[in-house]
């Protein structure tokens, strides 16, 4: 039997938005001629997938038709959730839709995830299935590559037929405490879940009675039409809001681990994203795009809906003005050198790999009192992005008016 790929497509992508009211969710932002559901939906035809479902709601039920018709992806269904409850009533009522026999294996995706070595993910599903029973469930897990307080994390034991029974979860912790789990060979909890349809029904009749009885009236009730389920309101509505994790994964006795050891990221932070840019600057790197300066040189790699990346290029003895801006806020991850960044009041060194955040209005600089030459990838985020938007108060190039 195939495994039946279910995409959580729900997610509004407020944390790369804070205090917008309209902003764009991150599984549909074009990051340059693709989005991360574009990069979901390609890796779900490999042969071992069934057609796959989407999970969404009527606010991105275009977008995602969209989607299905660029990557051509014509045998499909989508359901479409008439309210915001949170995960784990949004994974029970694809789980129970007809067209899924008892037994088939489902793989639970996220829509704004980007992995990287598919081969990989995809082996590791297979060889997998096997394992797969009436009650327990199968999480991923990603090997750390720094003591990240953005994600949750799982540690595990080994059991019979060489299986990793996950022995606890940590929620998000504090850096000190990411590390102390990492030497424990502690792995991040991916969110991506793979169970059989019975595993799920069997779970939450036990441990969420609410939400198996209100979802499964919604699913009934459902009324269908060109490839879409729309979940009964009312009955939907009387299920608890709770996250998959704290509804069942917390609660039940089998939860197991497969461990990955691949390119992983939710692109859940402009750091993240400004990471994945330095990755792969040569793809977006264009000489008309090169900006020469008297600190250094820019380059801008991609001008996308409302934010802007570049790298800043800042030779030896090179300082930028003292600025601000009216109408963006700025991200910044250092890739090479240590600058010296002033930030309102307080001056300090920056290392690789650290990062800061400027707020909108910030009076800021950067500096390279060094030898080597400094790298940052600059995200700019905001509703002008342009150089006209900024304001020098110091400047030892004599740009100030």
């Amino acid at each position: 039997m195939k495994i039946r790929p279910v995409i959580l497509c729900g997610g509004a992508g407020t944390r790369l938005w804070p205090k917008q009211k309209k902003h764009q969710a991150k599984q549909f932002i074009n990051f340059g001629n693709w989005t991360l559901l574009g990069k979901t939906l390609e890796r779900v035809k490999a042969s071992i997938f069934d057609a796959p479902i989407i999970s969404t709601n009527s606010k991105y039920l275009k977008q995602v038709k969209q989607h299905l018709k660029k990557h051509k992806i014509r045998k499909f269904k989508i359901v479409l959730e008439p309210a915001k409850r949170n995960t784990a009533p949004a994974i029970l009522s694809t789980a129970l839709i007809k067209d899924i026999p008892n037994e088939q294996p489902l793989m639970f995706l996220a829509a704004d995830h980007l992995i990287e070595k598919v081969s990989l993910f995809n082996k590791a599903i297979k060889k997998n299935q096997k394992n797969l029973t009436k009650s327990n469930i199968f999480i991923f897990g990603i090997k750390p590559t720094t003591p990240s307080s953005e994600f949750g994390y799982f540690l595990t034991k080994k059991i019979k037929g060489n299986i990793n029974k996950v022995s606890r979860f940590v929620e998000k912790p504090k850096k000190a405490k990411a590390k102390q789990i990492i030497r424990k060979k502690g792995y991040w909890n991916s969110g991506m879940f793979y169970l059989r349809k019975d595993s799920i029904i069997n779970n939450f009749k036990k441990y969420q009675p609410n939400i198996y009885r209100n979802c499964n009236k919604a699913v009934i009730k459902a009324k269908y039409k060109s490839n879409v389920y729309y979940l009964n309101k009312q009955a939907f509505n009387q299920a608890t809001a709770k996250s998959f994790d704290y509804a069942v994964l917390e609660k039940a006795k089998e939860i197991n681990a497969i461990k990955l050891d691949i390119p992983w990221s939710d692109l859940g932070s402009w750091k993240e994203i400004c990471k994945m840019y330095g990755r792969n600057k040569r793809k977006y790197f264009k000489k008309k795009n090169v900006f020469h300066r008297p600190w250094g040189s820019y380059v801008n790699l991609f001008d996308g809906k409302e934010f802007l990346i570049k790298e800043l290029y800042v030779k030896s003895k090179g300082i930028l003005s003292l600025q601000k801006h009216h109408h963006r806020a700025e991200h910044w991850v250092v890739t090479q050198g240590k600058p010296k960044i002033t930030l309102n009041k307080k001056y300090f060194t920056m290392k690789p790999d650290e990062t800061i955040f400027i707020p909108l209005g910030s009076i800021h600089r950067i500096e390279n009192p060094y030898k080597k030459p400094v790298k940052i990838i600059e995200a700019q985020v905001g509703s002008i992005l342009k150089e006209s938007d900024i304001v020098r108060y110091q400047d030892i190039y004599g740009r100030v008016r």
